[in-house]
């Protein structure tokens, strides 16, 4: 058998063993399968126009020759995407070692001790981070556990509010445009009215069971829910938050102002932007509501010894679960993804973290500055790391690109900017160039950051 050709390893069946699986499933031979299978109205009258087959050497080869064609910009476009630095230890350990990377469900525990270990890692940080009393090990995206926050707080409504179908769920419109997307999609099925509003305008009344917000809203201003979420509960209305886990390094965690549920990206720990994607999300919610949870909990038991063991404590949509006793579509968990994004944490510990996101906002406040003085305007009252500028847009953008340079263009006389952990000073002093450039003025160079803030004490986190 030749080893070198990747289909014959691969794809498909064994010439030897067609004869045997025809005689099983009763039929001649292949075409006749087809036949009986697939409706005529859908099959291709011809074979695929396709070019010759390439070996996986040469495959590999052309995609490398297809991804030099992309530019690659300083992107500081924000919106639930910021670069973030791998620490080597990771990605040498974690990301490139196939007995990690080829990981999927922890089924056999006696074996995936380590593995459980990382997870319950990843929960802890969440729920550290978060505030929250417990927390999942991972989903797919921010959107889809935004989705699933949704789903969990219509399934957990009160028994008055599903003998009334109250069915109407509230959408801060400063959440990010991709989960809108996803919300929309998933809300049509299930018969969830989505409302879209300001939150400071929501006026809290009986038709709702739930409500979402964005923490930094998606162009970056901080906003205290608390206030919300304390009317929120007085009229029965759960509030689920979806959070930027590095601001809530330094921000007041959504747990300690008592929402029901807190989802996001792990993506700014440490994991690649990979052209959007994958990232492992996280879902963190209260006690109460862990029959109801999407995912996998990843729990502590005693092995027939006695000792301390790690075991799938909780597994609510899995290949053996009954469909109609799932509490959720999902299954599968960013696992990869989320030991990285846990073993970030560990790599940095609380101090490192602390010091990556005050350096991240440090920048955003001395760019503010930097802008200001040129004369600019920036919006924003409280900010993490996302700051709005009003700027001609069609001067800034022309020269922006022709320094390989992406902001996000909200309109014609507003754009946003956001900053990340690897935004060094160089960086810096480009950005304030460009819009120098773009107003006609000369800026100076930036050579140490400021070290003033911008949130206020009442969003400060205090609790470690």
């Amino acid at each position: 058998m030749k080893t070198d050709v990747f289909a014959l390893r691969h794809i498909g069946i064994r010439e030897e063993d067609l004869n045997s699986m025809f005689n099983t499933v009763g039929v001649e031979n292949l075409e006749q399968l087809i036949f009986e299978t697939i409706p005529d109205h859908i099959r291709l009258k011809e074979p695929l126009k396709l070019d010759p087959p390439m070996s996986e050497h040469k495959f590999l080869a052309h995609s490398e020759a297809l991804s030099k064609k992309n530019k690659v910009f300083r992107t500081y476009i924000g919106l639930g995407y910021h670069e973030s630095l791998i620490p080597s230890v990771i990605k040498r350990n974690i990301l490139e070692n196939p007995g990690w990377y080829t990981a999927y469900t922890p089924y056999q525990a006696e074996i995936a001790q380590g593995r459980l270990e990382a997870l319950l890692n990843f929960q802890t940080i969440v729920s550290d981070l978060t505030g929250m009393e417990l927390a999942n090990a991972s989903l797919l995206d921010e959107s889809t556990a935004a989705a699933e926050a949704m789903t969990m707080l219509f399934d957990v409504r009160s028994r008055e509010q599903k003998k009334n179908a109250i069915v109407k769920f509230f959408v801060s419109e400063e959440i990010l445009p991709q989960t809108l997307s996803l919300l929309k999609t998933r809300s049509i099925p299930l018969g969830i009215e989505l409302v879209i509003g300001k939150h400071d305008e929501f006026d809290f009344s009986s038709g709702f069971y739930g409500a979402l917000l964005q923490y930094p809203g998606k162009y970056g201003q901080v906003y205290d829910y608390s206030s919300f979420v304390s009317k929120a509960k007085e009229n029965d209305i759960k509030v689920a938050v979806a959070a930027d886990i590095m601001s809530l390094v330094l921000l007041t965690p959504p747990g300690e102002f008592g929402v029901d549920v807190v989802v996001g990206t792990t993506q700014r720990f440490g994991i690649p932007l990979g052209y959007g994607g994958p990232h492992a999300a996280f879902f963190a919610t209260k006690e109460e509501f862990k029959r109801n949870i999407p995912g996998r909990i990843i729990g502590v038991t005693k092995d027939t010894d006695g000792k301390p063991a790690l075991r799938m404590a909780l597994q609510t949509r899995e290949q053996h679960i009954k469909r109609d006793k799932a509490t959720s579509n999902i299954c599968t968990a960013q696992v990869l993804l989320a030991v990285m994004a846990g073993m970030y944490g560990v790599y940095h510990g609380p101090k490192g973290l602390k010091y990556i996101a005050s350096k991240i906002h440090a920048t955003a406040v001395t760019l503010t500055d930097a802008l200001e003085n040129l004369g600019l305007y920036q919006v924003n009252t409280a900010y993490f790391d996302t700051i709005t500028v009003k700027a001609d847009s069609q001067k800034v953008r022309p020269i922006a690109e022709a320094n390989e340079v992406n902001f996000y263009y909200v309109d014609n006389d507003t754009i946003s900017i956001a900053v990340n952990e690897a935004t060094s000073l160089k960086d810096l002093n480009q950005i304030i160039s460009i819009f120098a450039e773009a107003v006609d003025k000369k800026s100076s160079e930036i050579t140490e950051l400021l070290s003033s803030t911008s949130i206020p004490e009442n969003i400060e986190r205090s609790s470690s």
